[in-house]
């Protein structure tokens, strides 16, 4: 059975628990990760030496990194779904998974980080402010992909996605400025009416919050 280490607000882990849930897999999660430790000891660092959250094993492959879960998963168990069969079109996908880590993560990073783990008299708006609006901008680059399709890829939930379609719920929930994103709030409409992305991809982070 595949098992999953990491907690449900870990939005690397919210990815692979929402790859897992559309696909219909068995599995167990163990609660690993920010309050509930786990990552230091000898055991935690042989399967993941960056000691982070998620970590998965399938029948005794060992993987970390989300973004490489997540594909792992969609071939093995959802080609032809979650994994396009022509190399075309899965390399195309994989483009956008890697664009959510090079292009979308390093602002998003900064704006979750800075709004949410720094304590509100140390934010260092103007930064944060600036990492928003780049965002913003990024994501008006993923607006015109979307224009005329339901999904990244087409007409149905790729791998392509998940790593983005996670990014979402933050960025809208957050009170930040938005740029107007049609294709990308519709988008995000269909995402949050499926029932794997409701449970694991909006899970409330007021935990996280740090305050003076």
């Amino acid at each position: 059975m595949l098992k999953i280490w990491g907690r449900t607000t870990s939005s690397n882990v919210q990815k692979v628990m929402w790859a897992v849930a559309e696909l219909g897999l068995a599995h167990e999660r163990v609660d690993a990760g920010g309050a509930f430790g786990g990552l230091d000891t000898a055991e935690y660092g042989a399967m993941n030496p960056n000691r982070l959250v998620p970590t998965v094993d399938d029948g005794g492959t060992v993987l970390w990194e989300s973004n490489a879960i997540v594909r792992y998963l969609a071939v093995k168990y959802g080609e032809g779904t979650l994994a396009p069969r022509d190399l075309g079109e899965r390399a195309r996908a994989d483009r956008w998974m890697d664009w959510q880590i090079s292009t979308i993560g390093p602002n998003w990073g900064r704006m979750f980080l800075g709004l949410v783990r720094t304590p509100p008299s140390k934010r260092n708006m103007a930064e944060i402010d600036a990492a928003v609006e780049r965002l913003g901008e990024s994501y008006r680059i993923l607006d015109a992909q979307l224009a005329g399709r339901d999904y990244i890829m087409g007409d149905h939930l790729t791998m392509a996605d998940i790593p983005l379609g996670v990014s979402l719920y933050r960025y809208y929930e957050l009170d930040v400025k938005r740029p107007s994103l049609p294709n990308v709030e519709a988008w995000y409409a269909r995402l949050k009416a499926r029932p794997a992305y409701a449970k694991h991809a909006m899970v409330p982070f007021a935990s996280l919050m740090v305050s003076d």
